[in-house]
């Protein structure tokens, strides 16, 4: 099982390194959790330098990928070489999109079409952006419809995670993973919001459990 987080130059460090955290909580063989990046090193917004894990490539042969954010996303989404070394396919794969990461995901058709376009949350500064992409923005931290997850905030990516471990294993695994990342002395009140937001858009039976 891999999960290959998306991240570009310019990353937004919350966005890409609080789900893999969350994500690398899950110790069971086979599961791999990966940076995935267009060159061999990326530099965040704030200069933290990132050696990839994983290709563009290996990204598309994912069975879940996650679309980080940053500073330059909106220079990503203008780049048509870079756009299409990307072949993500919700009919065979989850994909989810943090803040800006949404936008790719607009530019990349992933949201749908027409009376089929799914509405997305990103963040405050992208909102203007994905809506000029004809996208409705959703004043909420988490959505999802099918395989396709949205989230809008840095700490929303925690939300991204627990539903990606709750459709690829289970409720009772994303439970674990939010609850050892939790403040302690509040680690039962921050699983349980958390969950709330996830809940919503699992599949009945899973979302009962939660």
């Amino acid at each position: 099982m891999h999960i290959a987080i998306l991240t570009f130059d310019g990353y937004n460090e919350l966005d890409s390194i609080v789900a893999l955290g969350i994500l690398h909580r899950i110790k069971r063989p086979g599961w791999r959790v990966s940076l995935a990046s267009p060159t061999a090193t990326v530099t965040s917004m704030n200069g933290v330098v990132l050696h990839a894990q994983a290709t563009l490539a290996e990204a598309n042969a994912a069975d879940a990928v996650i679309v980080g954010s940053g500073i330059k996303t909106r220079e990503i989404a203008q780049d048509a070489p870079l756009l299409a070394q990307l072949r993500l396919d919700p009919a065979r794969q989850l994909i989810g999109a943090q803040c800006s990461g949404t936008l790719l995901l607009a530019r990349l058709g992933l949201l749908g079409q027409g009376a089929d376009k799914l509405p997305a949350c990103t963040d405050l500064i992208t909102r203007p952006w994905v809506q000029e992409a004809g996208v409705e923005v959703l004043n909420q931290p988490f959505f999802a419809r099918g395989n396709v997850a949205t989230a809008g905030g840095c700490l929303a990516s925690q939300y991204l995670a627990a539903w990606l471990i709750a459709r690829l294993i289970g409720v009772d695994e994303a439970r674990q993973a939010l609850h050892y990342v939790a403040p302690v002395g509040e680690k039962d009140e921050y699983v349980a919001r958390a969950l709330s937001h996830v809940a919503p858009f699992l599949p009945a039976t899973a979302a009962a459990i939660a």
